[in-house]
């Protein structure tokens, strides 16, 4: 299912991220996915918080610059290989997978949850309901 991913940009340097995790912390927002790519100078900071409006008000109103983008939260079966029952329908659909994170939790059936970005969001979708109903017997997972 599609959700809300909120991205900021951050200098590389000690406490930037503290401080986004303490302005988030304040207003009682709780991160669910989160991952953290580097360069030498800028960090990229990919967010899923449980109220992602709220998240973006409030990091705006904290002066940071946030990028909006819709993304795929799948509940995967936990074993070997599991992976390629997202990522088969993906390529077959000629889905380009951009970046791929784990949910902090597990799904109502207790099974873990990825955070996809993708380039193609309606398409992806649609061919992950298509096979994994056929597949697991279960819909994609909703946050």
């Amino acid at each position: 299912m599609c959700v809300k991913q909120i991205s900021i940009i951050l200098e590389n340097v000690p406490g930037k991220f503290l401080a986004v995790s303490e302005c988030l912390g304040r207003e009682g927002i709780n991160i669910r996915a989160i991952s953290v790519a580097d360069t030498s100078d800028i960090s990229t900071v990919r967010l899923v918080t449980d109220s992602p409006e709220k998240t973006i008000n409030v990091l705006k109103s904290g002066g940071y610059t946030i990028i909006e983008a819709d993304v795929i939260a799948v509940e995967i079966p936990d074993h070997p290989g599991a992976l390629q029952a997202v990522l088969k329908p993906l390529r077959e659909a000629h889905v380009n997978v951009h970046y791929f994170y784990t949910y902090l939790g597990r799904g109502e059936s207790g099974q873990p949850i990825v955070i996809i970005g993708v380039d193609k969001t309606k398409e992806a979708i649609e061919a992950l309901r298509k096979n994994w109903v056929h597949t697991f017997g279960n819909e994609i997972y909703a946050l």
